[in-house]
């Protein structure tokens, strides 16, 4: 993953009590993954990185399936998940080095891909992790995410655009859908911008510690540069189905 993994870890594994009441723009991608699958039923799902369940309610309340595999970083997760699926099966660690056993009709991911710095392995991961005609579906950022923090502080992910994404997936993949969106949340101040990344895990971005006089200076320079103290997500959302 682009940030050392163990960062990435531990800065959720701090927010996912309160990622689900501060995660609007991942519910809002979870949605949009749901209704743009070609059909609802199918026998093995396969979830990577269900965090604190958005994704898996999404699917509980519109999917049909015989088997529902879950997988996240975080061991706690399997408890949100359960909420929601009570006997999905959850695989705890890294999905890129996870042995499964066997293959699923649809891997599904919301929010997670741009966490991986080689989305080429992971896309190659989850062909061979599919059934004939199976469908990949998942969510990730273009450069334009968090633009606003990106002008402020130089801190981002290395996104990829959609044509990147595009194209990486178009080797082992025909494309049902591909799209990019804007999701845009506004704040009252700028420190609830930065509680919103810290309750989200997306302060894994930096393990540099903020003392009073940062934290200062990055609200004053915020509502300077951009007084609707707006903070923008720009998610890429595709479904593919294997060649």
């Amino acid at each position: 993953m682009q940030s050392d993994i163990k960062t990435i870890k531990k800065h959720f594994q701090k927010s996912i009590d309160k990622y689900t009441d501060n995660a609007a723009a991942q519910k809002y991608t979870a949605d949009i993954l749901i209704k743009e699958l070609p059909k609802t039923d199918y026998d093995n799902i396969l979830e990577i990185g269900a965090g604190a369940g958005i994704l898996t309610s999404y699917a509980a309340n519109t999917l049909k399936w015989r088997n529902y595999y879950t997988n996240d970083l975080v061991e706690k997760s399997e408890i949100f998940v359960k909420k929601y699926i009570k006997n999905t099966k959850f695989f705890a660690g890294d999905f890129r080095k996870i042995k499964f056993s066997k293959k699923f009709n649809l891997i599904i991911s919301n929010a997670v891909f741009q966490w991986f710095e080689n989305t080429d392995k992971v896309l190659d991961k989850c062909k061979n992790l599919l059934e004939k005609d199976g469908i990949l579906a998942f969510s990730t950022f273009s450069p334009d995410n968090f633009k606003e923090i990106r002008e402020l502080t130089g801190l981002s992910l290395k996104y990829k655009s959609l044509e990147e994404i595009k194209t990486s997936t178009e080797k082992d993949f025909n494309i049902i859908s591909i799209k990019k969106s804007e999701y845009v949340m506004k704040f009252d101040n700028p420190l609830k911008i930065l509680a919103h990344m810290k309750n989200t895990g997306v302060n894994s971005l930096t393990e540099t510690h903020w003392g009073i006089k940062e934290v200062k200076t990055f609200c004053d320079n915020y509502a300077d540069k951009f007084p609707d103290l707006t903070l923008t997500y720009s998610p890429i959302i595709v479904t593919a189905e294997l060649k």
